[in-house]
């Protein structure tokens, strides 16, 4: 009985440890930046003019009437004060980061549906 129990424990031990390589490994995530932009900003090519991040923080609420006139813009090319060739789509299962540094969303489960503060 003895010898069973040990068993037993080992392969609970070696089922853990496999479970927690295997988590391990899914928190590598491709990381996208964003930008905090004014979406009324938009040009006919396609660019917004960056604002302040501090503008898209949820603590902090800036509205132009009764829609929101700020948005993070995730991806995206900057010139100046400008960026194109992104999407203001929040993409999953992704770490979104803001050119400050502040995490928005960890990617996979338990990802954050507001902004954060971190440094």
């Amino acid at each position: 009985m003895k010898a069973s129990t040990v068993i037993t424990l080992t392969g609970i031990g070696v089922v853990s440890l496999l479970l927690i390589g295997y988590c391990s490994a899914q928190d590598d995530y491709e990381e996208v930046g964003a930008d905090c932009v004014d979406v009324n900003s938009l040009e006919p090519d396609g660019s917004y003019t960056v604002v302040d991040e501090d503008y898209c923080d949820d603590d902090h609420v800036h509205y132009y009437g009764s829609r929101g006139a700020y948005s993070w813009y995730y991806g995206g090319v900057r010139s100046g004060a400008r960026i194109t060739h992104g999407t203001t789509v929040r993409p999953s299962d992704v770490q979104i980061t803001s050119r400050k540094g502040t995490v928005i969303q960890r990617g996979g489960f338990g990802g954050r549906s507001g902004w954060g503060s971190g440094s």
